[in-house]
């Protein structure tokens, strides 16, 4: 029994209905066999059928091969309905690096010959697609007459044909050059987009031809302000632009054109001021669709670092947007905001940012005050803002600032001595009003422990009058310490506050005293271990209790370029630093140390004068050497460098402890752009032991800021090479990186 064959829409059906994947490949199977059958047959009706299904079958990843004949065959028939499907499969089944791609030349070229704009656009959409270099010198003169045709549908097809040769066959275009030029007159959009890609094209691989198109600019420059001068055109407007896709073509031509060369650059210059991204894009920031306003305010924030002035100048509409109730717009809005703040304007931007500190979402805090207290660190104009600043930080978000900010407060209010009253005052009205933000507290406690003689005087000048009492002091850092919102770090500030108020005060101390005692048998050992050694300097060195709790010194601050190698050195040296020859007086010095920590009565203790017996003991029990030798530094190591980010290793070994390693690892910024999300993570060998103490911070500031340090303590028992493997994971300008690499030339130094 024969069975016919099927129709393409009743093959569709079949193969959509199969169940299962053998039962498609049994109705392929079958069909095939008698495409094939059909084919031998040479039935000139319906070949074009057959193929049709063919290409279906092609399209559905079956072997089609067989039937690339038959598109040449139907290729050259004269019917539309053939040469319809023998172009189409030519295109599918026919590329280059087959020989029988060259016999449809002839095919080819008799149709572009012909008057009928079907056939010319099968024929010229065949070309385009799968045209060799060979191909393309037979038929480019025909291509090229084409250009010119009186329809717009076939010069069209002509100028993308153009296209495919050029790219095929460079040295072709010169016969391109005439016709170029009369094409640029168009007035229809999609034969001036293929033209103006024409011309780029030529442009790029010749310099001849990129100065014979220098002379069109004026022309170009036209076209482009008419496309953005007409309005709205229904044909061709996207969201209510004029045809981009034809703006954008013109605009990568004219950069061509244009670069260097400054005749043809101030010919654009006008018009570019009105058509580029900035303002384009501060119009986008007020648009309705949010979608729309995100991407404004992303590409805004990737023009700031190449352009930062004239994206200040849609300062106002970015602030704007702060108040978005999308959370992806407003933590746009952040960044580019934070982007935007420089000398200049870091007042009026501090001020809207903290208006929006105080509002925003719990999830944009931490950002939102990382980046204020940045900018006032790089910005400042008076130390005084500086310091009011960071204040109304912590009073606003104090748990969610940077770990940092404390250590960078205190730092800044010691070294402006003209402005310890005031800060004094200021910490302790705000400490007055709320003991829950714990960097406040800390700071607010840190303070009034260093200047609190100042608090007392009340003569100030820089703020209103302020009357406070000895009493009222020590309850509010009595309150601190009761406090169950207190953390252990905040309730030691406290209490050293309490203890430097011993010698600050007019009064009795006998209530500090007492304060102290309490703390000698609290749960946390830091406090319990500062409790008792208070508590002896009561007991048994009052007489240098004053000295030893002055007031601590001006600290000096470095730049942001600060020389790691030398700081590295000088910590080594300190820690390395052996005990010195033991003299009668540098011993008493050192019993009356460690005397701090005994419980006996000073008087009852007697110090005997020593020997040499009882020096060399000492000596001894120390393990430290008569002439003590300080070996040389152990050089720093660069690890990583990406886009401005190093990452510098520097090493300590403990002379007392050689299997035990430090290693600080050294984050700097050269870019311009913060790098946020900062983690590093070390992982070494199951014969070492790895300790990571926490980072000073998770931002590393843009253009030389303050570096970021993180510090890890290595055991080497077996004195084994030692083998480092890091992992970085950090957002720089919008986009997130994680690096992952092994670190094995560390010195030698580190192990042996």
């Amino acid at each position: 029994m024969v069975v016919t064959s099927l129709k393409l829409q009743d093959l569709i059906e079949e193969i959509r209905g199969a169940k299962t994947q053998a039962q498609e490949r049994e109705v392929i199977q079958k069909e095939c066999a008698h495409i094939r059958a059909s084919f031998r047959d040479g039935d000139p009706l319906h070949r074009h059928r057959q193929l049709a299904k063919l290409l279906y079958v092609h399209m559905l990843g079956y072997p089609a091969h067989f039937g690339q004949m038959e598109c040449l065959k139907l290729i050259a028939s004269p019917r539309f309905t053939d040469k319809r499907v023998g172009y189409l499969g030519a295109m599918l089944l026919l590329d280059e690096r087959q020989d029988a791609h060259l016999l449809i030349t002839n095919s080819i070229k008799n149709d572009l010959s012909q008057g009928m704009q079907a056939v010319q656009g099968l024929a010229l959409c065949t070309l385009s697609t799968m045209g060799s270099a060979e191909m393309c010198r037979d038929l480019a003169t025909e291509v090229e007459k084409l250009l010119l045709e009186p329809s717009t549908y076939v010069r069209k097809k002509a100028v993308l044909t153009a296209v495919h040769i050029i790219r095929k066959v460079p040295e072709l275009s010169d016969i391109f050059l005439p016709p170029c030029a009369k094409l640029l007159h168009e007035r229809h959009h999609g034969i001036l987009l293929g033209t103006i890609t024409l011309i780029t094209e030529l442009c790029e691989r010749s310099p001849a031809t990129l100065k014979h198109f220098r002379k069109v600019v004026p022309q170009l420059v036209q076209i482009l302000r008419t496309l953005v001068t007409t309005g709205y055109s229904t044909e061709h407007s996207i969201s209510g632009v004029s045809d981009p896709f034809l703006q954008v073509q013109i605009l990568r031509l004219l950069r061509i054109l244009g670069q260097n060369h400054e005749e043809s650059s101030e010919s654009m210059n006008d018009l570019l001021a009105q058509v580029l991204a900035v303002n384009i894009l501060g119009r986008f920031l007020r648009n309705n669709d949010k979608n729309i306003r995100y991407v404004a305010l992303t590409s805004l924030l990737r023009l700031v670092q190449s352009d930062h002035s004239a994206v200040q100048r849609h300062r106002s509409t970015v602030v704007e947007c702060l108040r978005e109730p999308d959370a992806s717009l407003s933590r746009r809005a952040l960044e580019l905001s934070l982007a935007l703040m420089n000398s200049s304007n870091v007042r009026a931007m501090t001020q809207e940012l903290q208006g929006f500190l105080e509002s925003c979402p719990h999830d944009l805090r931490a950002d939102c005050a990382s980046g204020i207290l940045l900018a006032a660190e790089r910005f400042a104009p008076t130390k005084r803002w500086h310091i009011d600043t960071i204040l109304h930080v912590l009073t606003t978000a104090g748990t969610h600032v940077r770990d940092d900010a404390v250590a960078n407060l205190t730092q800044l209010i010691g070294g402006a001595q003209e402005l310890h009253a005031y800060s004094v005052r200021r910490l302790y009205s705000a400490l007055a009003q709320d003991i829950s933000q714990q960097p406040l507290v800390q700071v607010a406690a840190w303070c009034i422990g260093e200047y609190g003689d100042l608090l007392l005087e009340g003569n100030c000048e820089e703020t209103e009058p302020l009357q406070v009492e000895e009493e009222a002091v020590l309850a509010l850092l009595e309150r601190v310490l009761q406090s169950h919102m207190s953390l252990p770090a905040t309730r030691g500030y406290a209490l050293t506050a309490l203890m430097k108020l011993s010698t600050r005060l007019r009064g009795d101390n006998n209530r500090i005293r007492q304060v102290v005692s309490i703390y000698g048998s609290c749960l946390d050992m830091e406090l319990q271990q500062r409790a008792v050694e208070y508590n002896t300097l009561f007991r048994k060195y009052d007489h240098m209790r004053a000295a030893i709790l002055e007031k601590m010194p001006l600290m000096e601050r470095g730049g942001p370029q600060v020389d790691e190698e030398a700081k590295e050195s000088k910590e080594a040296a300190q820690l390395l630093e052996a005990a010195p020859v033991a003299t009668e007086p540098q011993a008493s010095k050192l019993l009356d140390l460690l005397d701090l920590l005994d419980g006996t009565s000073g008087d009852a203790q007697k110090i005997p004068s020593l020997d040499t017996a009882t020096e060399d003991t000492l000596i001894q029990l120390l393990d430290s050497p008569c002439a003590p030798t300080v070996p040389a530094p152990i050089p720093n190591l660069k690890v990583f460098e990406r886009e401005g980010l190093q990452l510098i290793l520097s090493f300590v070994r403990p002379p007392g402890t050689p299997a035990l390693l430090f290693i600080t690892v050294t984050a700097t910024n050269a870019s311009k752009g913060d790098v946020t999300h900062f983690i590093c993570q070390a992982a070494v060998p199951k014969s070492f032991q790895l300790q990571l103490q926490a980072p000073s911070g998770n931002t590393v500031p843009a253009q030389g800021g303050l570096p970021m340090t993180q510090l890890l303590r290595i055991l080497n028992p077996t004195k084994a090479p030692l083998r480092l493997k890091l992992r970085l994971t950090y957002n720089h300008f919008g986009q997130s990186v994680q690096e992952i690499f092994e670190v094995n030339n560390l010195p030698a130094e580190t192990w042996q």
